[in-house]
Parts: structure tokens; sequence; C-alpha cells
């Protein structure tokens, strides 16, 4: 947990009302701006929701959610030592405010409620419409911070990333030294506790415990701390790779997920790592500069592709370049998607991501793109199921990334290059050694590494020898990848040439096209 020193002087008697922070995803003390500011004015309530709707949307899974309850249970430690503790409920807001203003009465009621803002998906966002109307009729107050690069209400990409960087360079804010808990003078007051997995009902999932990343605020920190000296250095060029991300990527991502971090708290200890390697020789320095440098451009990328689901919350549900409307929603194949889903495509690049995620819920960008890439593409599935699929596998989900992600990765929004991703090129780049691959894949195993690639095209002599019966222990290839390839950038590209896609492309980099850099020009407008 993170300890703070506790004040000299004994805690003010208790007086009421009560004012409720409400934590979502930004599960920590630390960088806590709602924290803070409930603390300034009275006793607090420190409250987390499981909300009805959340935990039964197609993207929960148990995986998600077991991390979310190690990061509760090192949230409820550190304000246990500030002197509070997290009051837990169940239920659907604002239903279960309401509940709670009874529960309250005793204590004078809610005098305001204090949140962080949440660039959420669909779901959250009506829920916050719901709270906000409630409240309104209440006649109780709400004060939402920013925690992120994020801008509600933004009227022009114009001038955003300058807004980011005077975010990110604001002060950062310390645990409060204690928290004015209900729990104080005699009053009791039943906080709940929080549930175990199986007490939330959700069902199994394939992402297994000891292989995922575990939750919690010092955890955050100290992968913070191993990324920016320890395991970082070869960032640049390892995050490519399965084998050699899984170390040299940041693993940060499922903390920004929850909150358990603040990306402004990253943003500060990652400009006094640089400052610390200008004051190195080059020798000294070695890799590192290099890697911060690549690291820090990725932080901005974080907030860029979750501020275009902000700007338009529809990219959830349909294309963002109306154009492709119709493009693959009457070719879905089941036998397809199944096969993809359960990493037994017969491209072996494919179906060790595939099961590596389905197994410990993460997976280095990059191969990330090729399991969409090659969904789309090759075996011309839609978008959503897609998404839909992997959201529930990936433990750091974070659905404005993910959804602008696979959208720009199935080469629907107009603005972004078609990029098709060839697995075949993929394993002899990212896994020359067939390490990840013989894995995660073991049917594999005895396979010799040139064939590896391709295992299809080996003899029966080679398959005898391998133990491999390629259509009986290994599938062949589910589509012939230059057939494949071939058919669909025939398809996107006689989309994209139509002046319906120009004008879209126009409309979609107006809203959401990055500002930092020149960019070639599609459909009549830098991209």
């Amino acid at each position: 947990m993170v300890r703070r020193e506790r004040p000299e002087t004994p805690p003010l008697p208790f007086s009421g009302p009560v004012h409720v922070v409400w934590f979502k995803r930004d599960l920590r003390v630390t960088d806590h701006e709602a924290l803070r500011a409930a603390c300034e004015q009275g006793p607090v309530l420190a409250l987390y929701v499981f909300e009805a709707e959340l935990l039964t949307a197609p993207e929960a899974d148990r995986g998600h959610y077991g991390f979310v309850l190690e990061s509760l249970r090192s949230l409820d430690a550190s304000l246990r030592d500030l002197g509070a503790r997290l009051t837990v409920r169940r239920g659907r807001m604002p239903d279960v405010l309401a509940s709670l203003e009874a529960e309250l009465s005793a204590f004078g009621g809610i005098a305001h409620i204090y949140a962080h803002q949440e660039c959420g998906n669909g779901r959250t966002y009506e829920r916050d419409q719901r709270v906000a109307r409630w409240l309104k009729e209440r006649g109780v107050g709400l004060s939402e911070f920013f925690q992120d690069g994020v801008v509600r209400r933004l009227p022009s990409r114009d001038g955003w990333s300058g807004r980011w960087q005077r975010r990110m360079r604001r002060d950062l804010l310390a645990a409060p030294r204690s928290v004015l808990g209900v729990d104080v003078a005699g009053a009791a007051f039943d906080h709940g506790a929080i549930p175990t997995l199986d007490e939330l009902g959700l069902p199994p999932t394939t992402v297994r415990d000891e292989l995922r990343q575990r939750g919690g605020e010092d955890l955050a920190r100290e992968t913070l701390q191993s990324f920016l000296r320890e395991r970082g250095e070869t960032y640049q060029q390892a995050m490519s790779s399965p084998l050699q991300g899984w170390d040299a990527c940041s693993r940060l991502s499922p903390y920004f997920a929850v909150g358990a971090i603040s990306l402004k708290t990253v943003h500060h200890e990652l400009s006094a790592r640089q400052a610390e390697l200008r004051d190195m020789s080059s020798q000294e320095r070695g890799s590192w500069g290099a890697a911060m440098r690549s690291f820090a451009g990725r932080l901005r990328w974080h907030c860029h592709f979750m501020q275009k689901l902000e700007d338009e919350p529809a990219l959830e549900f349909r294309n963002l370049n109306r154009a492709f409307d119709g493009l693959r929603e009457d070719d879905f194949d089941e036998a397809r998607y199944d096969a993809w889903r359960e990493g037994r495509t017969g491209y072996p690049m494919v179906d060790a991501c595939m099961r590596c995620l389905a197994a410990t819920g993460w997976l280095n960008f990059r191969m990330r793109a090729m399991l969409v890439s090659f969904a789309t593409y090759h075996l011309w599935l839609h978008w959503r199921p897609v998404g839909a699929h992997l959201a529930t596998k990936f433990v750091d989900f974070e659905p404005g990334i993910h959804w602008s992600q696979t959208q720009m990765q199935s080469g629907v929004t107009g603005i972004n290059t078609v990029r098709i991703y060839s697995p075949t090129k993929q394993l002899q780049d990212q896994d020359p050694d067939g390490v990840f691959v013989k894995r995660w894949v073991p049917e594999l195993a005895a396979v010799p590494q040139q064939r590896l690639a391709e295992p299809f095209k080996m003899t029966s002599a080679e398959q005898s020898s391998a133990g491999c019966s390629i259509g009986a222990d290994y599938p062949a290839p589910i589509v012939d990848h230059r057939e494949a390839v071939q058919a669909a950038k025939d398809r996107v590209y006689a989309a994209r040439r139509t002046e319906e896609a120009k004008a879209e492309a126009a409309r979609v980099y107006k809203q959401h096209g990055s500002r930092r850099r020149p960019r070639r020009r599609v459909g009549g407008q830098p991209a």
C-alpha cells in the first residue's frame, strides 16, 4: 500500500454532511485531485460501485476484474492508512447514490460528489448523464477533474498537443496526510466488503491469474521505476517483438486503464529521468535517450487516440468514415472468426499471439495490430466483433485507444495508410528463432526453423519427422495469403477512391487528425 505520514494532531470531530469521492478508473490516493478537493471540505466517503451494466457488458471479463479487485484492495489499504476506508456497493447508478443518501441521513446526507472525468464507452457515458440528472434534481453538486490529456467539448484539434503538455506539466498532488472518514466519534457505518471474483458472478476466463499482471498503486510505481531504470533501454528496438517486448515495454497500460497511476505522474518521472540522461556521457547513456524519447511519444499517443472517442463516441459502434458502411457487414464468416479467435488459422504467428493473449491478457502493440489486420483483411471480418473479442482479453482494455486502433488497423478511417501485415514476415522479423511461436503453439515444437513460418510447406517426410501432420495436428492455412490480401486491397481501395470516401476523409481529418507534423495527403487532406 502507499504509506503516508499520519498527522501529529488527532482528526477533527465528525460533522456532516458527507463529501463523496466516487472512484471509477482512478484507483489510487496520489495525484488524485478529487480526493484532495473533498478532504479540504469535510468528512469523506470513498465510494466504489460494481455497476451492473458494466459487469454484464460484452467486453467485461473475469481477467479485467481480477486486476480491478487487486487494485481496490491496494486502494482500501492506503485509505485505511490515512484514517478512512473504501465503501463498496453493487448496483446501478444513480440508484446506489439514492440508497447511500438514505444511509448517510444520520450523518447529514451527501454534501457533494467529487470524481474524475472518464473517457469510457457508451455505457459509462449514459450512466454519467443519469447521475448528473439525479444530482441536479436533488441539488447536490458535482465536481469533476481531468486526470489525463483528454479534453471535453474540444472545439478543434488545433493546439491540442499544447494543451496536453500544459496538463502534464502541472504539479503532482501528494496523497492527503489524512482522510476524515465517517467512522469517527463512535459513528457506525456499513462500508461493505470488496467481493471475490466468484461473488461477482463472472463466467470463467481463459486469462490465467498466474500469468497476468497484478493490480495496485504500489505495483504501478514499481513497474514504472523498473522500466525507467532497468528494463527500458531496448524499448525502441524491442517493443515490436512479442518475446522481447514482454520485458522491454513499459507494461504500464493496465495501471493506466484502472487509474492505479496517473499519466501526469509518469510524465513527471519520465522528464526527471530524461534530465538525468542528458547529464550523462554518451557512453553512459547508451540507448536510454532514444528509448525514453520514443516512450514520451507514446504517452502523447495514448491520449491522442482517447480524444477521438471523446469527440465522436459513435466510433465504438460504427465506421469512422461512413463511406465504408456495408463494406464487410454482409460477408461475416463465423467459421473463420472462430478459427481466428481460437488460434487455429494455420498461420503460426497469428495463432501464437491469439493463444498468448488468451492466457496472459497482454500482447505488444505490433502484434495487436497484426491480429486486427489479419482478421479484417485476410479473413474479411468486420472490425466490431473482432474488436469486441479482443476487448475481453486485453487486461489493459482502454475503450478510446482500443476502438480507434481497431478501426485504423482495419482500414475504415479513410485517413490512415492501409497496412496489411504478413504473418510470415512478422514471424521471421520478430521471432526469428521461433521461441515465442513454439511456446504458444507446441504442436510446432519440432518443426524445422526454416519451415516454421509456413509449416504447410513441409514435405510428408518433414511432417513425420516433426510429429506434426498438417490438417490433423496443426491446420493448413485458412486462406491463401496472396489471394486474400489482393482481394482485400481491391475492395478497400475501390471504396477509398469514391468521392464520398474522400469527402468523409476530409471531415475525419478535420475532427481527429494529428496536427503535430505534416503527413501524406489522402482525399485532399493531410492524413
